[in-house]
């Protein structure tokens, strides 16, 4: 069953945030996804669904409803990758996000999971692609209730923007595991900047797996993005990602 908007409110901004509930009994685990650049598109919130049809309550917050009213939101959101009057928005709501006011944001839809009836509140995951795989990791430096942490493609981790240390800088603080996903084309996270942070992990004893795809660039699980897509990466990547999850959030 597909998920829904829901509203949730943030320094006094209404906040959209998409929520897709498994089907049956729960409790479930509850999954917060951080969005891409390109909003709480088609694609985010079919993300969304699949982590529902696996046995997740999943949701994802708009962080740039401080930048838009609903209504730009809404026909934003809904166009395709690519599109022209969506390319002259996007660049300064992204270039407007600081770390402070996404961590609420973030935390807001962590609230949010564990006052919801179908969640087990102890038992709360975070995933992210692109900027949004930067937020995951951010999170789990930020949030240690977590239990598991996901990143695809997580490039930006090693600047700071608007307060506090940089993602990488306070990899110190994570205490759950982590996944991540990246392409050997890709240039942000580069092939070099993933092993930098592996060593850093590795060094801190921090629990982690990591997965290079040859010939992938960067946003290949988006089918919106056809010069990098590739359905045999996404299966090996969301199967990896599922049971990740399976095992950490579920004890599977």
């Amino acid at each position: 069953m597909p998920g829904s908007l829901v509203t949730l409110t943030v320094d006094e901004s209404p906040m959209q945030t998409y929520v897709a509930v498994p089907e049956g009994d729960g409790p479930f685990p509850g999954v917060a996804v951080a969005q891409h650049r390109l909003g709480i598109d088609v694609f985010m919130r079919n993300i969304c669904d699949r982590l529902a049809e696996a046995g997740y309550v999943a949701a994802a917050p708009d962080i740039y409803h401080r930048g838009w009213s609903l209504e730009q939101f809404a026909e934003i959101t809904a166009m395709p990758r690519g599109d022209e009057r969506a390319e002259a928005v996007l660049p300064s709501l992204s270039a407007a996000l600081t770390e402070p006011e996404v961590v609420r944001d973030m935390n807001a839809t962590f609230t949010h999971l564990k006052d919801h009836p179908a969640v087990d509140r102890a038992r709360l995951g975070v995933l992210g692609f692109c900027m949004g795989g930067r937020i995951s990791y951010l999170m789990a430096t930020r949030n240690a209730s977590l239990k598991a942490t996901g990143c695809f493609y997580p490039g930006g981790i090693f600047s700071s923007r608007g307060g506090g240390p940089s993602a990488f800088a306070a990899s110190d603080r994570i205490e759950s595991p982590i996944i991540a996903f990246t392409g050997a084309d890709d240039e942000n996270p580069s092939p070099a900047d993933m092993e930098r942070v592996d060593k850093e992990l590795t060094r801190l004893k921090v629990e982690h797996e990591f997965h290079l795809y040859d010939g992938m660039s960067h946003a290949f699980m988006d089918p919106t993005n056809p010069r990098a897509y590739s359905d045999d990466v996404v299966n090996d990547a969301w199967s990896k990602l599922i049971a990740f999850y399976d095992t950490k959030l579920k004890g599977n």
